[in-house]
């Protein structure tokens, strides 16, 4: 017999949505915390100084190692991001209809202005 007749519950139950499937439950993985560092590899001990002097300028935090083979090719793409990164822009609130007027004239603002 077939298992369409004797059918107890979900044959697939689904699971937890947090488990898989491209949610990131743990937000506060911020790159360049004591806790999650910059991978950073320089060319030479030179460089590794002025990499040094930016991440300590910048108050993060990084694993900087130095690649001295020759055709070694330096990756600080992580520096470079977080450094680049914007910052939030906040917009000032306009004033609502009946709140007095930002100009100075001392009457309601959908009367002067709006």
């Amino acid at each position: 017999m077939s298992d369409k007749f004797f059918f107890k519950g979900r044959q697939d139950a689904r699971q937890h949505h947090t488990a898989y499937g491209g949610f990131q439950t743990n937000a506060s993985q911020k790159s360049g915390s004591r806790k999650f560092p910059l991978t950073l590899v320089v060319t030479s001990e030179a460089r590794k100084q002025e990499v040094e002097a930016q991440v300590a300028q910048a108050k993060l935090h990084a694993n900087i190692s130095v690649d001295t083979r020759e055709g070694a090719v330096e990756s600080i793409n992580e520096l470079t991001a977080t450094l680049n990164k914007g910052g939030t822009v906040t917009t000032a609130k306009s004033p609502a209809r009946n709140d007095a007027c930002p100009c100075g004239s001392g009457s309601k603002f959908k009367k002067c202005c709006g």
